[in-house]
Order: structure tokens, then sequence, then C-alpha cells
């Protein structure tokens, strides 16, 4: 089986040597080439594309790429600054980062021990998906994201209260999952996304609050990877590394002060 994994970047950053990964500049249209080296990124503004919309989608528009346009058996995502690995943390802190990530065999490894690869449950204890996501941001997106699947896909609807009512989450649109299943979550997500795109106007939100398609997709991924367990799909859990130190004080009272006190993310942490 053949697995490659995108790596989501708008900057140049160190890049994995295995030939797992393919570093993939997204939101490429209109802008310059991406160096590494004697070389460039790969772009998401080639094929079939929806590179104009990075600003509103995020590292979307490198999965629709890579559902569009990579030839392999098996796709996943990653991101340049957080990457899957299955390395302990006193291997990471010995060899460093960059050598701890997740290897072909590995990768090989967990399709086939399951269905669909996640990141590590995030858990929010106190807190929903659907709650955080309505004191950090503007819960009316998941209100008009459940209204179009339940028109769209109304038998869905079970799995999307299911995953709003959690208190952890697959999060960061991670994943790595054989072909056929990501057509099948590329088709319903995506027509998803394009009709609420139609029904939420982003003009006057500034660039961090714009980005709310590539943050309504972490919640919807959840259900349906619900709905996929219930028809028998396996998944299994890897760890993710954050390839630069998080200040875990300031993201944690950033938490608080949305929860208790009302105060929206104006930025990431």
């Amino acid at each position: 089986m053949s697995t490659k994994i995108i790596i989501a970047m708008h900057k140049a950053y160190q890049i994995p040597a295995e030939d797992l990964y393919i570093p993939l500049q997204v939101g490429a249209a209109g802008k310059p080439p991406i160096q590494y080296g004697d070389n460039t990124l790969t772009r998401d503004d080639g094929g079939d594309n929806i590179s104009q919309k990075n600003p509103n989608f995020c590292e979307l528009t490198g999965l629709y790429y890579a559902w569009k346009n990579l030839d392999a058996d098996a796709i996943g995502l990653a991101h340049y600054r957080r990457h899957f690995s299955m390395k302990s943390k006193q291997y990471c802190k010995k060899k460093g980062r960059f050598d701890s990530l997740l290897t072909k065999d590995e990768a090989k490894a967990l399709l086939k021990r399951a269905d669909i690869v996640v990141p590590a449950k995030r858990k929010y204890y106190i807190e929903s998906l659907y709650s955080h996501y309505a004191h950090t941001l503007d819960a009316s997106h998941l209100d008009m994201a459940r209204q179009v699947i339940g028109e769209k896909y109304p038998e869905d609807l079970v799995y999307v209260d299911r995953a709003y009512k959690q208190t952890w989450g697959y999060m960061f649109n991670m994943m790595i999952m054989p072909r056929p299943l990501l057509e099948e979550y590329c088709s319903w997500l995506f027509d998803i996304l394009f009709e609420l795109e139609n029904r939420i106007d982003v003009s006057g939100l500034d660039q961090f609050s714009a980005r709310l398609f590539g943050r309504v997709s972490e919640i919807l991924f959840n259900a349906w990877v619900l709905k996929k367990e219930d028809e028998g799909m396996s998944v299994i859990e890897c760890p993710v590394i954050d390839m630069e130190p998080v200040n875990w004080p300031k993201k944690i009272m950033g938490f608080l002060a949305a929860k208790f006190f009302k105060k929206k993310y104006k930025k990431s942490f």
C-alpha cells in the first residue's frame, strides 16, 4: 500500500526527509513559490483545486488538493508544526522532534490495525465540543452546519449531535485513511462546507474569525468518524507532536477566560 501524508505549509520550514511526506504550499494561488534548498514546494493551486479559499478553509485547501490530485492508496494530512509521532517523549527529547516523526513503516502498520488513523484525543473535560466552540468563537457556525446536514444528510444528525456533546475530539483536521474512505469523507465534507459557505457572509470578519470553515470541519470530522464506527470501521489514535514549544499557561488562561468571562478568541495560541 502506497501512503502519502501532505504537510500543510504556508511558509518555509524544516521538511521531513522520508518520502512518506509531501510538503504542500497551501493557499498558494497568487503567491510566490516557497523554496526549500534547491526545490520549491508542491502547490495547492494546480489541477483541481480550491486554493483561493484558503483564508477561510485553512489546511482544507490542501486536503482538497490531495483528494483530487494525489495518486496513493492511502492519504493523510499533517501540519508543518504539528505531526504524527509514535515515539516516546524520552526518544523525542534525545533524538529531536524531526527524527521522531511517523515513518512509512509505522503508518503502514497503523493502517493494518485499523481503517482510520486519527490524532490522539484532545480532552476538554469541562466543555463539550459545541460549548467550547460557542465560548471561544461563534456558535451560529455549528448551528448552521447542523441545519445544512439536516437538509442534505438527515440520517447523519444523530452523529452530529453526539459529536457536539463530546468532551473530547480528534482535532487539527489530521488523519490518515485509505483512498476510498478519503473519497467518501471529502465528498461529504466539502458538499456541506460549500453550502455553508453560501449561507455565511465572511466579508465583515477579521482574518482570524474568517477561518471558520476549517474550524467547523474539525468538529464535523468527529461526527463522520462516529458514523463510520457505527458502520463497523475501526479507528486507531496516533499521538501528535508539536514541532515548537506550546505556551500551555497562556493557552489554558485563554480557554478559561473564554468559558467564564465570555472573552472570544481573537488569535491562535
